[in-house]
């Protein structure tokens, strides 16, 4: 698909804008690089123009590579990290629109950024279809802080399924992030594709297996397993990978690559909110089209992620997202997933 300044994509785009409170007269930043998809960084500015906010562009070039494996889908890019003159400088925006290619989330110069005042509307490195099919929706928000609150709140997750999943985490004092991309008043950050909830496990809180069954998804390799993978998890840390097939086979060889202890432990653990989200999309996008952010969102998944987690101390650039189907989650005594299918009455 050609990706061009489609008129419907501009209107997509300013409603994204609006519902997080863009208004005429704003003063918006686009952040972007070298290697932006520069059509995202187009379509923010022609909807800024629709919107009659005064938009500017600032642009730096994709900082040359500092790992050593191919990196995708972390939320963490580095390319503004020797900025931080620019990122204070940002601070003075009503907002920041984050089109970098791996994004601003989990990286460095976004401290920089919200340290000056900055609030940041990320645009995940995607197709504008994917956009479209998975715009922000009030619903889904409002469905998404109910859950974030439940978390919060909450002591213990459970996860099973009937692949042989069995994962207990302790959440008390877990730190929650997520929502519906939508940044509220007081909020400092949100991001499309959205619709998920999750938290961060403090350190020695997460133990069990993890049964990656013929379906589920590895987000960084951005294929579908096509053979069981069993990961065992003691104190946060996956000890063991088995399976025989290629896809146990990636993952080992992936985890080696970058002899780093952290790259074992657990990152985040929650579950997707967004019925617009497709489980069968990724077969209708070559590799280069998407970010998969999509696919972290889908309505009913449970996401198992190993990789970098700030609030136990750990840091990493080697990041799995492995959404999965057909999982019971429940968060103490509330069952929030039954069997992949999202228990509606869970969130009220």
């Amino acid at each position: 698909m050609i990706e061009v300044l489609e008129p419907k994509w501009i209107a997509c785009f300013e409603d994204f804008l609006r519902l997080s409170g863009v208004s005429e007269g704003d003063l918006i930043g686009v952040l972007a690089e070298s290697q932006s998809r520069m059509v995202l960084v187009e379509l923010t500015e022609h909807a800024l123009h629709r919107i009659g906010a005064r938009g500017v562009r600032v642009t730096v070039a994709s900082p040359k590579l500092q790992d050593p494996l191919p990196v995708r889908s972390t939320g963490a890019t580095y390319a503004y990290d020797m900025y931080p003159e620019i990122m204070q400088a940002l601070g003075a925006c009503s907002l920041v629109v984050d089109c970098t290619v791996e994004g601003l989330l989990h990286s460095k110069a976004r401290q920089e950024l919200l340290g000056a005042g900055g609030r940041v509307l990320m645009i995940s490195n995607e197709h504008p279809e994917v956009l479209e099919r998975c715009r922000p929706d009030p619903v889904v928000h409002e469905q998404s802080l109910k859950a974030l609150a439940l978390l919060d709140a909450g002591s213990s997750m459970h996860v099973t399924s009937p692949a042989g999943t069995d994962l207990q985490v302790d959440i008390t004092g877990a730190p929650s992030r997520g929502g519906g991309g939508i940044l509220g008043p007081n909020d400092k950050i949100a991001y499309w594709p959205a619709g998920l909830a999750l938290c961060f496990p403090l350190p020695n809180t997460t133990n069990g297996t993890v049964v990656l069954d013929i379906g589920d998804m590895n987000l960084t390799f951005k294929r579908y397993f096509e053979s069981q993978v069993v990961l065992t998890v003691e104190n946060d840390r996956v000890v063991s990978i088995a399976g025989s097939g290629l896809d146990a086979q990636l993952m080992r060889t992936y985890y080696e690559g970058w002899n780093d202890p952290n790259a074992y432990a657990v990152s985040h653990v929650g579950w997707g909110l967004n019925p617009g989200a497709r489980w069968d999309a990724l077969t209708m996008y070559d590799k280069g089209d998407i970010n998969c952010t999509e696919m972290r969102a889908i309505a009913g998944s449970f996401l198992f992620s190993t990789g970098a987690n700030e609030f136990a101390e750990r840091f990493t650039a080697c990041h799995f997202d492995l959404p999965m189907r057909n999982c019971d989650v429940t968060v103490d005594d509330t069952q929030v997933v039954a069997a992949g299918q999202l228990v509606e009455s869970a969130l009220g």
